[in-house]
């Protein structure tokens, strides 16, 4: 038998190994890779939405505001202001522009949204409490699911999957949430009106 050298070794070892990397995970990765936070949510406004207003240097006018069922609030000073529909930014210029009429020289305005219970996520399947979650700045699939009670014995966590409708195209994402935990893949941000369902593992 003729005796191999270093070269035929190496070439041995190297053809063993993309051998036997010809199956490794690119539908693995392709989930993972798709598991990324999406843009930024819509943080527009809306009925019973709950936000933070501060006005620099006037702690008396700052406080915390729910917008009414008629879209607005009522500012100290300056009245009732139409929100709904808007944007935090949008908000402030609102408010700042109503207070720099005759109220305050050059009022710095700053909004925060604390919560937007106008907007919903639905949260399905095996969870110990399914049904619709109050949308929070940033919330995450994980979140989402601690805030319904957690898996159920019988949740299959990695087949987690987010159902979103963008543009009127539905598209539907596989999250694998146990890998979450372990830190072998991201979260996922939410967007208002996700559609979360925990499928049944099967035996």
């Amino acid at each position: 038998m003729k005796w191999w050298g270093p070269i035929h070794c190496a070439l041995f070892l190297a053809l063993s190994a993309s051998i036997g990397c010809a199956g490794c995970g690119p539908s693995t990765r392709t989930v993972y890779e798709k598991a990324t936070p999406p843009p930024p949510p819509d943080m527009t406004l809306g009925v019973g939405d709950v936000f933070d207003v501060r006005v620099f240097g006037e702690a008396e006018l700052s406080g915390t505001f729910r917008v009414g069922a008629e879209g607005t609030i009522t500012f100290p000073l300056a009245g009732v202001i139409p929100v709904v529909g808007l944007e935090p930014q949008a908000v402030a210029k609102r408010i700042a522009d109503k207070l720099a009429d005759g109220i305050l020289r050059s009022p710095q305005v700053t909004v925060l949204v604390k919560e937007q219970t106008s907007k919903k996520v639905y949260v399905m399947g095996q969870v110990t409490k399914p049904g619709t979650l109050t949308f929070t700045p940033s919330m995450t699939v994980v979140e989402a699911i601690t805030a319904a009670g957690g898996f159920t014995p019988m949740a299959a966590k990695n087949d987690t999957t987010v159902t979103r409708t963008e543009a009127g195209q539905k598209t539907t994402l596989k999250v694998p949430v146990d890998d979450i935990g372990t830190g072998r893949a991201r979260n996922v941000y939410l967007q208002p009106g996700d559609i979360i369902s925990v499928p049944e593992r099967l035996f």
